[in-house]
């Protein structure tokens, strides 16, 4: 599969940008992660860290079911791969983790997160859930720190995808 990212227009609409930007990383993780086969995928590049390639497409996709299906939409979206017991299930449990359904649930968590953002009338409507106590946030709040949240671990999925096959890029 070829992943196509497209860069964000120089000039548009603060939301214009911000989905823009948002689409743009997403993309970036699926080209760091375009052409690997499922042990590669799931690779610890950095040992002792238990951060791999695979684990971010599935921390990606509870961080997008968390801000745009819990916070924003206030929907009960119980988490996909951790728990209160186990709280960094999405970057440990790779090692027997379905490669393929990783990537339909973090495409679907983008797909739903695209919905929500276009149905609120402004960046400035507020979350159905309150916050880090108590407070309502914003989806401009939440659109910036995905852009953030994605930009911080793109960085570390360049370097996984070195240490894997040697690939280098935005």
């Amino acid at each position: 599969m070829t992943v196509s990212r497209v860069d964000p227009p120089y000039e548009a609409d603060e939301r214009t940008m911000l989905d823009a930007w948002l689409d743009y990383h997403r993309a970036t993780l699926a080209m760091k992660c375009d052409g690997l086969d499922a042990a590669q995928l799931r690779r610890r590049a950095v040992p002792p860290s238990t951060l791999s390639l695979l684990g971010l497409v599935r921390h990606m996709a509870e961080v997008e079911r968390n801000w745009f299906r819990r916070c924003f939409a206030g929907e009960d979206a119980p988490p996909l791969y951790y728990s209160d017991r186990n709280p960094d299930g999405d970057f440990d449990d790779v090692d027997a983790a379905d490669v393929d359904d990783a990537f339909r649930a973090w495409n679907a968590e983008c797909d739903n997160a695209r919905r929500v953002a276009s149905d609120a009338m402004t960046l400035d409507d507020v979350g159905a859930r309150p916050r880090h106590g108590g407070v309502l946030v914003s989806l401009r709040w939440i659109m910036v720190h995905m852009v953030e949240e994605y930009a911080r671990h793109n960085g570390h999925a360049d370097l996984l995808r070195q240490c894997i096959d040697g690939a280098v890029g935005e």
